[in-house]
């Protein structure tokens, strides 16, 4: 049986979260230190070189990312924090921020020496108030002590907008705006915030980065899948003996997550389905749970790794009704910008709720397919454009379902 990796969690229970001298004595703040005997170029190589892809949806490789910004001429760069945990499900960077803190203020600290910013911000939800109230108490601590130099750290709360963990839907409420996504190219490492280049990553990627600069690139390299090495936090919840969070590496199946460490499905029932990554996850039926979690096997079976967020369902659960609701989730929080998203996400929660009311027909269900692959790739921003998903997965992996419901 594949075990925990504890690489981001390290700290996990080991240390007072809101003592800053826990953290140090644990080795806290000694990579950042070492960042800055590096040359900046030396540092974002070593990120690069580690295959550290972000934690968030796309899975670009961070320091790539940080390269861009680096090779960009400004007066002012930014380093932004995405700790806008939106997604039903999910609370993996409330558990990162909630028990150290310290771990995701260093990372974003070693990204400013090495892109040239001193400045950064951390978007949180604004669900967690509490959270907030952790983080101002952390960025205090590492002012007093010195350690974050000339690097200045300023917490700003989300207003509940799902729209606003995608990146530049991000940037435009920083600069207090709406929440909307902006058009790209520019992408925020050439034109950020404030029109500067900024870096955008989540707490989980941040929370990757002290630990690499300890031991180094090939480490790193090692853990998991080639591809997406190193580990991924996984929060279980649905139709599994264990609701918990789990750290493993990315090589890890998704068998193993839900049977292992989930326990399986509880009441001697049969498993159905698991939804992977959040509300716009992919539903993945048994014959592909032998599949590895990384970022590119998943995206191979027409799934996502996204947030982690691993949602089991039961032989019971009416699958043409769960994606029902998501289609009213997403139908609710399209922030309108665009036609294909905003008409589209409308469209098709009409089409299911009349398929599932038992009023549909073959011809909707062909017309949610097609009405699915034009938001896939016509919307402006992930939002829509991973909407369609648990609609498409499901048409796919359980047809049975939509036919019993068709006249």
């Amino acid at each position: 049986m594949a075990e925990e990796l504890r690489v981001v969690l390290r700290n996990y229970g080991k240390i007072n979260p809101l003592n800053i001298d826990d953290y140090i004595n644990a080795g806290g703040y000694k990579s950042l230190e070492k960042a800055r005997s590096m040359s900046q170029m030396d540092v974002i190589q070593e990120v690069k070189k580690s295959g550290l892809r972000g934690r968030g949806g796309a899975g670009f490789n961070a320091g790539q990312k940080w390269m861009f910004a680096y090779q960009a001429q400004a007066d002012q760069k930014y380093v932004i924090c995405n700790a806008d945990e939106g997604e039903p499900g999910t609370y993996k960077d409330r558990i990162i921020m909630e028990s150290d803190p310290h771990s995701v203020l260093e990372g974003m600290a070693i990204c400013g020496y090495a892109i040239g910013a001193n400045k950064g911000y951390i978007y949180c939800r604004g669900e967690y108030p509490y959270v907030v109230d952790i983080l101002n108490t952390a960025i205090a601590q590492a002012k007093a002590k010195g350690v974050l130099g000339e690097f200045d750290i300023e917490v700003r709360m989300g207003a509940g907008a799902y729209v606003c963990g995608e990146e530049t839907a991000l940037i435009e409420s920083i600069e207090g705006s709406r929440g909307e996504p902006r058009y790209k190219p520019p992408f925020p490492p050439v034109s950020g915030l404030w029109g500067k280049p900024s870096i955008v990553n989540n707490v989980e990627t941040f929370a990757n980065i002290a630990i690499i600069l300890e031991k180094g690139a090939d480490w790193y390299a090692s853990l998991g899948a080639p591809s997406y090495p190193g580990t991924k936090v996984l929060t279980l919840t649905g139709d599994v003996v264990n609701k918990k969070f789990i750290e493993v590496p990315t090589n890890t199946t998704i068998r193993e997550v839900v049977y292992g460490f989930g326990g399986g499905i509880p009441g001697g029932k049969k498993f159905k389905a698991v939804q992977i990554g959040g509300t716009s996850g992919g539903f993945i039926p048994e014959s592909l749970l032998d599949t590895p979690i990384d970022f590119d096997s998943m995206a191979a079976i027409g799934a996502t790794l996204g947030s982690g967020a691993v949602l089991v369902m039961d032989e019971t659960r009416d699958i043409v009704d769960v994606v029902e609701r998501i289609a009213k989730f997403f139908e609710h929080e399209s922030c309108g910008k665009c036609a294909p998203c905003r008409e589209g996400t409308m469209r098709m929660y009409k089409l299911m709720s009349k398929v599932n009311k038992g009023q549909g027909t073959a011809k909707d269900v062909a017309l949610m397919e097609r009405l699915g692959r034009v938001m896939s790739v016509a919307c402006l921003c992930g939002l829509g454009q991973a909407a369609p998903t648990p609609v498409l997965t499901t048409i796919k992996h359980f047809r049975a379902d939509y036919d019993a419901k068709l006249q």
